[in-house]
């Protein structure tokens, strides 16, 4: 079978960022910008930042991102103040700006962001915090993570709830599924918002609305969506959403903005206990805790990773999240469509907004793993090796997709 190359990366008129650190306060990251042109093979102007692109074609974001050099930079700067200790307020200027910074991008108020160490973390949180009593369910669906699976079935066995779970149907869950399992002892609805498996992208809105009406709540994992598309959590209707830092943000593991709806804050009880809550100290060793979002910060914080977070929150806000989605989704199309072209079976349903493409391939893995490998496209296999997972970042262009369909087309 043949494809057909398609031109599709134009300019898209406005330079990305080319950011550096310099001195030793990660806040300088936007300090000295170097903007690069945008050209066909480059739209964002980012590539240079991104030193994998020199000798890999990385469709592997949905696995782990590289980091960019400006969060590299930001990291070098955490290392030399630990060693030195020239300035230790860096490290509280740095979580708070990190804090502000998410919620500045993905429209929530900073009062609701509190920065926990994993995505698990948050479901974890937010399933020990309801008040469960036997016969409540809660309303999940078969491209979730797996992290939601194991969690809820040890809440079944803990509370007595009961875990229903939404079939994909041509690699959708949807919306009308959902509502069908849902009723009056539906206390949650938990989804991974653009799936793992096949970068599924859910309807916030539709599903806050199922839930709300009756009476529930509705959970965002949004591990493999903040980063990729520019989003308002407060319009997109969910109460609670955590994402980690490692993959389309571009930071490090350890740091995973968690969003609480403000109205929430007071009931929601933080899971456990420790110093970093502490809003002030009263008599008889006594203290009171924060009563905003940070009161889920019990702990110190992994100053590391949160440095990466704050470098590359300000890196991404200045390429901009929509210049992001549309060259990552026009991309993710176009790889979708020669795909189907070579007789692919797409797991990623049509016209899906996202950067991830799943499809099942058919051919030997082993074979396939090393003749990608020798042209060194990275990717993710699953299922055994039988689908393949591609993502597509914003430091991707068309001759990284290209290699990839090439030899994917001598092996067809």
């Amino acid at each position: 079978m043949t494809w057909n190359r398609r031109t599709f990366l134009k300019a898209t008129g406005a330079a990305g960022l080319a950011a550096s650190t310099v001195g030793l306060d990660p806040s300088r990251v936007e300090a000295a910008p170097n903007r690069s042109v945008a050209r066909s093979d480059d739209p964002l102007g980012i590539r240079h930042q991104f030193p994998v692109t020199r000798e890999l074609a990385y469709l592997n974001t949905a696995s782990m991102g590289p980091i960019p050099v400006p969060v590299r930079d930001a990291l070098a700067a955490y290392a030399e103040e630990r060693m030195m200790y020239r300035d230790p307020g860096s490290l509280r200027r740095s979580l708070d700006r990190a804090r502000a910074r998410f919620a500045g991008l993905f429209g929530a108020d900073t009062d609701e962001i509190a920065l926990l160490y994993s995505t698990s973390d948050g479901e974890n949180l937010v399933a020990n915090a309801i008040d469960w009593r036997p016969g409540d369910n809660v309303v999940i669906d078969e491209l979730h993570f797996t992290t939601a699976f194991v969690v809820f079935r040890e809440l079944e066995k803990r509370a007595g709830i009961e875990l229903r779970i939404v079939p994909s149907v041509e690699g959708r869950a949807r919306p009308e599924d959902y509502e069908a399992r849902t009723d009056a002892r539906t206390r949650l609805i938990s989804v991974a918002w653009v799936s793992n498996r096949n970068g599924l992208r859910h309807d916030l809105p539709t599903l806050a609305e199922i839930a709300h009406a009756r009476g529930g709540y509705l959970f965002a994992d949004g591990i493999q969506a903040f980063g990729t598309f520019p989003t308002d959590l407060h319009a997109e209707g969910v109460d609670f959403a955590c994402g980690n830092g490692y993959k389309w943000l571009f930071a490090d593991y350890g740091c995973s903005p968690f969003y609480v709806r403000r109205e929430h804050l007071e009931w929601l009880s933080p899971d456990r206990f420790g110093h970093g809550q502490v809003a002030g100290a009263m008599s008889d060793h006594r203290y009171t805790l924060q009563p905003d979002a940070r009161k889920f910060e019990y702990a110190n914080a992994s100053h590391a990773a949160v440095a990466a977070m704050d470098a590359s929150l300000g890196f991404i806000g200045e390429v901009g999240l929509e210049r992001i989605a549309q060259h990552t989704q026009g991309l993710a199309a176009d790889l979708r469509s020669e795909l189907a072209g070579m007789g692919m079976d797409l797991f990623t349903p049509a016209d899906n907004p996202s950067p991830i493409v799943s499809f099942y391939h058919g051919l030997d893995p082993e074979t396939l793993a090393a003749a990608l490998a020798d042209d060194g496209v990275r990717f993710t296999f699953q299922e055994e090796g039988r689908l393949m997972r591609t993502a597509i970042a914003m430091f991707n262009n068309r001759e990284d997709i290209d290699r990839l369909l090439a030899v994917v087309a001598r092996m067809v």
